[in-house]
């Protein structure tokens, strides 16, 4: 009985009828979703109107406080006094019940800056305040 010798110099091949198939059938979802928002742009609907309404909108993104030297305080580029920071962070608060605030400072600058800047906070009754800081590097000496 003659056996089948295995040819060595045969490379394996790859199917590749599955990955068209996927790719054909990703063309054609695209093409009918593509449709389907033309055609709702098309129609004329009239929206129904309400006496009040709230906007959709997302959490703020944090304040950013910056204590830099001498106990400046800044607000982005704005340079402020502990009392128009309270007054901008009473606002924040009154748009968003919870606003967070990150104060960040210089580190060897006194803790009393930022002492001042969290007892702000507290007045502004801000309850989501963190404190920025960088992981120490090996270097670094304690």
């Amino acid at each position: 009985m003659p056996l089948k010798a295995f040819n060595t110099e045969d490379e394996p091949t790859i199917n590749m009828t599955p990955m068209i198939d996927c790719v054909f059938l990703l063309l054609i979802f695209f093409m009918v979703g593509t449709t389907f928002s033309k055609q709702e742009r098309q129609l004329d609907v009239k929206l129904p109107t309400v006496a009040t309404a709230a906007p959709l909108t997302s959490t703020p993104d944090e304040i950013v406080i910056t204590i830099v030297s001498d106990g400046v305080v800044q607000l982005g580029a704005e340079k402020l006094s502990l009392m128009q920071l309270q007054a901008h962070l009473v606002q924040a608060k009154k748009r968003f019940a919870e606003q967070a605030v990150v104060v960040r400072g210089s580190g060897p600058d006194p803790y009393q800056f930022v002492a001042d800047v969290l007892e702000v906070c507290e007045q502004a009754e801000i309850s989501s305040i963190s404190l920025a800081s960088r992981l120490r590097e090996k270097n670094d000496k304690k």
